[in-house]
């Protein structure tokens, strides 16, 4: 009995220091989102004001149709360029978060038993 208690009270404790290091990856991680996202949000506000200012100072329709066509096409780059970025970030917090508890889950099923 007593063997199971601290079997238990060690698992426990183990457990405890998988989350903390759990929450620790997942702020980390979530920091970093946070700091692509806030880049991207700024690259794209910049791009679209250059835009404006180009699209605004066309002297043809033929040269605003090049602005903006030019526009449309740098921004779905961006965009696909920030998405692939962002999806890599949120895969890599997946991962990091689940790091610590890879070994708790056999642990788990051995102490249960």
């Amino acid at each position: 009995m007593v063997k199971n208690i601290d079997e238990m009270q060690k698992l426990s404790k183990d457990n405890l220091d998988a989350t903390m290091k759990s929450f620790g990856a997942c702020s980390k991680s979530l920091q970093a989102i946070a700091v692509e996202m806030a880049d991207y949000s700024k690259r794209v506000f910049d791009q679209g004001s250059a835009a404006t200012e180009k699209l605004m100072g066309a002297k043809s329709l033929e040269k605003a149709f090049e602005v903006q066509s030019d526009y449309v096409k740098s921004s779905y780059e961006g965009f696909v360029a920030a998405s692939t970025k962002l999806g890599e970030l949120y895969a890599d917090l997946a991962k990091e978060v689940y790091k610590p508890f890879e070994g708790q889950f056999g642990k788990v099923a051995a102490t249960v038993k």
